[in-house]
This record gives C-alpha cells, sequence and structure tokens, in this order.
C-alpha cells in the first residue's frame, strides 16, 4: 500500500501539465460558482430557486477549491518532495 501511494505521487509530480489543467480547472469552477452565487443573491427574489441555485454555487465553488488545491499541490509540494526523495530506496 505504501509503495502504490508512493509510486501514484511520484507520477502525479511527474505530470505537470496535467496538473496545470487541474488547476486551471479548478480556478474557473470556482469563479463559476462564485458567479452563481452572485446571480442568485442579485438577480432572483427570495425563493428556494434562489436557495437551490445559491447551493448549486457552493458546491462548485467548494469542488473548485478542492481541483485548485491539487493542482497547486501537485505542481509545488509534490515536486519539491520529487527533488528531494531518495531514489536509491525504490
Amino acid at each position: 500500500m505504501k509503495q502504490t501511494l508512493k509510486r501514484w505521487l511520484k507520477h502525479r509530480a511527474d505530470n505537470q501539465r496535467q496538473n496545470l489543467v487541474i488547476f486551471g480547472i479548478g480556478f474557473v469552477a470556482f469563479f463559476v460558482g462564485v458567479l452563481i452565487l452572485g446571480a442568485a443573491e442579485f438577480a432572483l427574489k427570495s425563493s428556494v430557486a434562489q436557495e437551490i441555485l445559491a447551493l448549486i454555487g457552493l458546491i462548485i465553488i467548494v469542488a473548485g477549491i478542492i481541483l485548485a488545491a491539487v493542482g497547486y499541490l501537485s505542481l509545488s509540494v509534490l515536486r519539491i518532495i520529487r527533488f528531494i526523495s531518495d531514489d536509491k530506496h525504490d
């Protein structure tokens, strides 16, 4: 299990283009969620539809934050760990 996780993390650290795409998708999803949340607040009057739209916006914001965080960590921290790690034991 430990070797599988270590191998997956190294593979994730080596895919810079894919990590950047994940980060970009998370960034865009976050701002789409913010726009939906703003539209629910300012474009709709108080109703159940407004609350449902706000909930959808919040879910998209959370998904965007998670994706952006995974992409950012893969671009930075995992890459640093990859360079620091000792490959003699693999």
